[in-house]
């Protein structure tokens, strides 16, 4: 399918300049290697063309449209976005400030950047000599990930799987880097879990006790001996309550014991002598 028709169905043909852009990584997506082996049609493929070449001339683009016209779910089109952008070489350029702004955190932006420094010189210090020039901190999922686990720090809500979607990484890479950041950063980023203790979490409790004695106090509580002493204790008043009900039958039958072995007899029913009737009457 050529691209300019693609280009027509996400408002995109006025604008040449981006046209001819998307031609261009197309051709050389073509040329690097075969898109079909990470699942990518000839429709995919011109329509991730065109949401690259969009985004390297800063012109908006509708990521919704392109999705549905590519026949791919949004994370399948992410995927191959951000596989088709690693294999053709361009990288996308975060920049804090701007991550700021687009999320609206901007007061997280010293943080992020303090970080970032902490981050590389404790993740250089544990790697050996000879491999420390070879560390590349360049890639956006650093500066991503260090703004995401900032925002958490500080309570700020932002969109994770939009950020990954921005920094063009997989949610693997970006759970990576986020727990390597957390092991050596955690005392700039950590969050510590408090496991609440069960007894001060307050539930309803009186609605799952059936017995009264098994019941709370709300009165500075009661011990363990206390809750078994009251429920044994109702418990023989069930039982007093009961043996006093079953004496008092019993006295009642021995009183009345005509009342108590009397026998319901049922009626016998006869319908002969009415149909006999029903037949004279007819005769007469």
């Amino acid at each position: 399918m050529d691209i300019s028709n693609i280009a027509r169905k996400l408002d995109l043909s006025n604008n040449n300049l981006v046209v001819r852009k998307a031609a261009e990584i197309r051709r050389l997506c073509d040329a690097q290697f075969d898109s079909s082996i990470i699942g990518v049609g000839e429709i995919g493929k011109a329509v991730i063309c065109l949401e690259i070449a969009a985004s390297r001339l800063d012109v908006l683009f509708d990521r919704q449209a392109a999705v549905k016209l590519s026949g791919m779910s949004e994370k399948a089109y992410t995927r191959s976005f951000n596989s088709l952008q690693n294999v053709i070489g361009f990288k996308i350029k975060l920049n804090v400030k701007e991550l700021a702004i687009q999320f609206g955190c901007v007061r997280i932006i010293k943080s992020v950047q303090n970080m970032l420094s902490s981050y590389k010189e404790r993740f250089l210090a544990s790697l050996p000599a000879s491999r420390r020039a070879s560390a590349d901190f360049t890639r956006p999922v650093f500066t991503a990930a260090a703004f995401y686990l900032c925002a958490k720090k500080q309570k700020l809500k932002v969109d994770k799987l939009r950020l990954i979607e921005v920094c063009g990484t997989s949610e693997s890479e970006f759970s990576c880097v986020s727990t390597s950041m957390i092991d050596l950063c955690f005392d700039c980023v950590g969050v510590s879990k408090e496991k609440k203790d069960a007894k001060d979490v307050k539930g309803n409790r009186e609605l799952l006790d059936v017995l009264p004695g098994k019941r709370r106090l709300e009165d500075g509580g009661c011990s363990s001996d206390d809750e078994s002493s009251s429920y044994k204790r109702h418990k023989k008043m069930e039982e007093v309550k009961y043996e006093d009900w079953k004496s008092t039958v019993v006295d009642s039958i021995k009183k009345n014991p005509e009342k108590g072995t009397k026998k319901v007899i049922q009626t016998s029913l006869s319908f002969s002598k009415k149909t006999e009737t029903n037949e004279l009457q007819v005769e007469s």
